[in-house]
């Protein structure tokens, strides 16, 4: 997927400078690398720190790592935004990649059944980022 490619990917009443777009395009750069059930929410209300999770998984820690160069990749393409940090690729079990309006989760198969960030926020509206035109 091409820069082009990217960019189309994200309609235009989501700019991809929002936090929303942002995070539309995230789960969608994670989806493309075969994420497991990528999941956005809307925790604006909620959290007071950031305004979306993106959370997904991956059956090993070579996927976890691939997603994450992904999405990193997508969002600095789209945007020219890069994370302000990240965590967890050590062990790649659950990298966390901050760009502070958005936190975006990649986690294994295991770490996401046993944390449970989705029942965790489970208030949380979730956007429907796959009919997005």
């Amino acid at each position: 997927m091409n820069e082009t490619d990217v960019l189309r990917k994200v309609p235009a009443v989501y700019p991809a400078s929002g936090s929303r777009g942002l995070a539309i395009l995230a789960a969608r750069a994670a989806f493309e690398k075969k994420a497991t059930d990528p999941k956005v929410m809307e925790l604006g209300e909620l959290l007071g720190i950031t305004d979306y999770f993106v959370v997904c998984s991956a059956s090993n820690d070579r996927q976890v790592r691939t997603i994450v160069e992904e999405v990193e990749r997508s969002l600095k393409a789209a945007a020219g935004v890069q994370p302000r940090a990240i965590e967890g690729l050590g062990d790649a079990s659950w990298v966390l990649m901050d760009y502070g309006e958005i936190v975006v989760h990649v986690m294994s198969e295991e770490a996401r059944a046993f944390y449970a960030i989705e029942r965790l926020w489970s208030d949380a509206l979730l956007i429907d980022w796959g009919n997005v035109a």
